[in-house]
């Protein structure tokens, strides 16, 4: 039997019934692995050993659970595989954050979501490759290589969670964990063809995390679905009391128990700013048919306007950076990373150490955040840049009081070729730009499969089960936004477009 592309619900039948074990569907998706990564690049780290005594562990407490007289159920993920971006610490495995500076880091403890889903019994598979410290968006900034696009590997698969959205659409993960600062997470789901999640921020605990810029991080998942999306939500959300004092309060709702695909009554928000000038028309048509479902189904198509979302971009550029250079100074070659063997005093330490170990762009990133900072310029640039996210934030909440959810493109093009971004260093931004708005508000949202376009750099194509040739088509990604602490609502829009849709059940063939 063929595991690959069954969605956690299906996995946990399967354990369930006896029908496999962990042991065997752990051996399994390592077997896949083992073929199909050195053309892909996705995991930077596989974890075979750790995963074998884990999926045997899991199969133990399942028998336990199994033949015991228990009214305890049995935890939704037990035996199930998974794969963790390369950004989260994981006690005894080594996390780089594919960077060099971190090349031989290996954490003494583990994140809190690893610890959540330990406490569940799954298995880590390995973990995959991004672009350095989540700066970037195709992971071609990774100084260990870029990953590439499942469904066309002469293509990226985003970034910066390229690694883990090109693991789980090339069916070498059921679900991986990835992060996002501004479209790190719906950015490469919708280039990859696979459902993503960015929560609220706060809305899942950031310890243990790798730190990219501090008031934008978040942490969620990708999958097949949006019913393995709300399944992990429930699992990995929460106050973390202990470690992450941004975590908030709010109650975490069974977000899978909850699923409701009646949208009678839910009004959905058109932002026409969204449908950006330059945006791939074949991919807004894909984008308004998805739409069109929904309204379908029972939903309210309103228009809104967010007249700020054009500043996104330029505030992000100024306050991501300056957060970047404060999070970085920690790598100084003193408490660690291992100083530079070049280095003859303590000036040289910090330099040598830093200027080896850090690639270009985190360089950039440190040395633009830096000026932002610097006496004179914190003012006219930093200052000003947080007034106008305040104004972005506030413009949402009004937008919010008169619509559920928001619905728009996740990304204004399909998967670029590999290479595109070099040389360019305003190109995540560019591709980033319908996420980092409400990254910058600290908003829920998803991106979930739509359909497929044929790039306009190849030639006319129309079978979906060309994945490795040029002219293959693409996927296209359909973003729904929701306010603070809406989770329940992306999830019941997603779910309900699932129903009556099957783009998420499309896969690339892969040899």
């Amino acid at each position: 039997m063929n595991y690959e592309y069954l969605e956690l619900t299906e996995l946990r039948t399967l354990l369930d019934q006896k029908k496999v074990s962990s042991v065997e569907l752990t051996s399994y998706f390592l077997a896949r692995i083992k073929k199909l990564n050195p053309q892909l690049n996705a995991y930077l780290t596989v974890c075979e050993d750790h995963a074998l005594a884990q999926a045997k562990a899991a199969d133990t407490r399942l028998n336990q659970l199994t033949n015991q007289l228990t009214n305890q159920l049995t935890p939704p993920l037990l035996g199930i595989p998974y794969a963790a971006k390369d950004l989260f610490c994981t006690k005894g495995i080594r996390t780089t954050a594919s960077s060099k500076i971190l090349d031989q880091y290996v954490p003494t403890h583990d994140a809190t979501v690893i610890e959540k889903l330990n406490a569940q019994g799954s298995v880590l598979l390995g973990k995959t490759n991004l672009d350095e410290f989540a700066h970037g968006s195709s992971t071609e900034t990774s100084a260990y290589g870029p990953s590439h696009n499942p469904w066309d590997v002469s293509r990226m698969p985003g970034g910066s969670s390229g690694g883990s959205s090109a693991a789980v659409a090339a069916g070498i993960a059921p679900f991986a964990l990835a992060t996002e600062t501004g479209g790190s997470i719906r950015q490469p789901s919708s280039l990859c063809g696979i459902s993503g999640w960015k929560p609220t921020y706060g809305r899942v605990s950031r310890h243990g995390v790798i730190s990219m810029a501090s008031s934008l991080d978040s942490i969620g998942t990708m999958a097949y679905s949006v019913s393995d999306l709300a399944l992990t939500a429930e699992i990995l959300s929460g106050k973390d009391w202990g470690h992450d004092s941004t975590t908030g309060t709010a109650p975490v709702e069974a977000y899978a128990k909850n699923l409701n695909a009646d949208l009678k009554g839910v009004k959905v928000g058109i932002p026409a700013e969204y449908f950006i000038d330059g945006m791939d028309p074949d991919v807004k048509a894909r984008v308004m048919e998805g739409i069109k479902e929904l309204e379908k189904r029972g939903a309210t198509l309103v228009e809104v306007h967010l007249p700020n979302t054009k500043y996104g971009a330029l505030v992000y550029a100024i306050i991501c950076p300056s957060e970047i250079s404060s999070n970085l100074a920690r790598y100084d070659g003193i408490r660690f990373p291992e100083s530079s063997k070049n280095a003859n005093n303590l000036l040289e330490v910090y330099t040598k150490t830093r200027g080896e170990g850090f690639g270009l762009e985190a360089q950039r990133r440190i040395l633009t955040g830096t000026y932002v900072l610097s006496h004179g310029y914190y003012d006219a640039y930093y200052k000003k840049a947080q007034r106008v996210r305040g104004l972005i934030i506030n413009e949402f909440a009004e937008v919010f009081k008169t619509v559920d959810v928001l619905c728009c493109p996740s990304v204004p093009t399909v998967a670029e070729t590999l290479g595109a971004a070099a040389g360019n260093p305003l190109f995540g931004y560019i591709a980033d730009q319908l996420n980092i708005p409400s990254s910058l508000a600290g908003l829920p949202a998803l991106s979930i499969p739509c359909g497929f376009v044929v790039p306009k750099d190849s030639p006319s194509a129309t079978n979906y089960s060309l994945p490795t040739t040029h002219s293959s088509p693409m996927p296209v990604g359909l973003q729904i936004i929701g306010p603070q602490w809406g989770e329940q609502k992306i999830f019941n829009v997603g779910y309900a477009y699932q129903q009556t849709t099957d783009w998420h059940r499309k896969h690339p063939v892969l040899g």
